[in-house]
């Protein structure tokens, strides 16, 4: 219902009024989806009753709550498994199974779904990284060269110089591992 509004007054009074009506609203809506839930609840219930006394059921159960469980178990997939699983699906239904029926198409796309969740891509680099090696051509061996004895001559020591001492033995004294002969000591 549309009113014409005239001054300040009128206007917070309409405003008043929407919003009593959003929440009658709000509050009726409310109650009919718990109505609603309520009248499919009871029926669910009646057939899972009636399906937990028939023998099996809960092995299929079973069988496709662990399908679910080995597709969904990677939620920190890569890009690659995300994609594998979003098209190969598509790609089967184009080309292999275009003229299958509901019951092979389910079937396969399932599996293809599964296969795809095993695939990351450490396990494709892997495989084209032993591929490649078995393609690239191997390097030839060089002949190795004759060892050939080297004399090597320590410089001479000048007569005044302080005794050669090596790295340990400069800090095996000093706490804080500062050289002897280093300026800061």
């Amino acid at each position: 219902m549309r009113t014409k509004v005239t001054n300040f007054d009128e206007l917070t009074a309409e405003i008043a009024r929407l919003k009593v009506q959003k929440k009658e609203q709000e509050a009726f809506l409310l109650n009919q989806y718990d109505l609603l839930k309520n009248k499919i609840e009871k029926p669910v219930r009646i057939a899972n009753m009636v399906l937990n006394r028939v023998p099996g059921v809960s092995t299929v159960k079973g069988l496709i709550s662990g399908i679910g469980q080995v597709t969904n178990k990677n939620n920190k997939a890569d890009w690659l498994t995300k994609t594998l699983q979003l098209g190969l699906p598509l790609v089967l239904n184009r080309t292999l199974l275009k003229n299958a029926g509901w019951l092979k198409k389910g079937l396969v796309l399932l599996g293809s779904e599964t296969v795809a969740s095993q695939v990351n891509q450490s396990k494709v680099s892997s495989i084209i990284d032993k591929i490649t090696s078995f393609i690239k051509p191997k390097k030839k061996k060089k002949k190795k060269a004759e060892i050939v004895d080297v004399v090597v001559e320590t410089p001479a020591i000048p007569p005044n110089h302080p005794p050669m001492i090596t790295a340990e033995e400069s800090v095996q004294d000093n706490a804080y591992g500062i050289p002897k002969d280093s300026e800061a000591y």
